[in-house]
């Protein structure tokens, strides 16, 4: 005789077939691995230069340079930071005191503070949040022709009896 669960579309075989509970609407849950994030606590102080390939979460204060290029920064609100921050993306809710170079969003919720300058491709600033610098709100098309034309060779440049060759002739016609 045939199991149902051998031939069960989709189903491995030997697994076993999953029931429904009535008294669960959702039966099935799935869990991925989680997300690997440094926490700097409350009561540390960092005086140097951070970086590392995982996201971090400062609830303490840090002096010097934060780089993760491709993760999270997030500044919780108890955190201080005098220092500039290279990140893919960063969440303020505490304060900074430095210039954020940023790949894809920053985000200032409203009890956050910056002063300094930003560079982002997005940027998001919540009522009540302070931001005293200048912002620099990049698209994410440029980021990708520079990545694209710097792997090009460079094109022969112009010598110098070129140009004056173009102005030349718009004043002699």
């Amino acid at each position: 005789m045939l199991q149902p669960s051998e031939y069960s579309y989709g189903a491995k075989p030997g697994a076993p077939t999953p029931t429904p509970n009535p008294n669960n609407p959702n039966p099935v849950k799935t869990t991925s691995a989680p997300i690997e994030q440094a926490t700097i606590g409350r009561s540390l102080v960092i005086k140097g230069e951070i970086s590392g390939a995982e996201a971090l979460y400062v609830d303490g204060r840090i002096e010097g340079k934060i780089s993760l290029p491709g993760h999270r920064v997030t500044i919780g609100r108890n955190g201080t930071v005098q220092a500039n921050i290279s990140a893919r993306e960063v969440v303020i809710m505490g304060k900074v005191n430095g210039n954020i170079e940023c790949g894809d969003r920053v985000d200032i919720r409203s009890e956050g503070s910056v002063t300094g300058d930003v560079s982002t491709v997005r940027i998001s600033v919540e009522d009540g949040a302070i931001l005293k610098g200048g912002i620099e709100v990049r698209s994410g098309e440029a980021k990708h022709n520079q990545a694209q034309s710097h792997n090009k060779q460079e094109s022969p440049k112009p010598t110098g009896a070129e140009p004056a060759k173009a102005l030349a002739a718009p004043a002699s016609a």
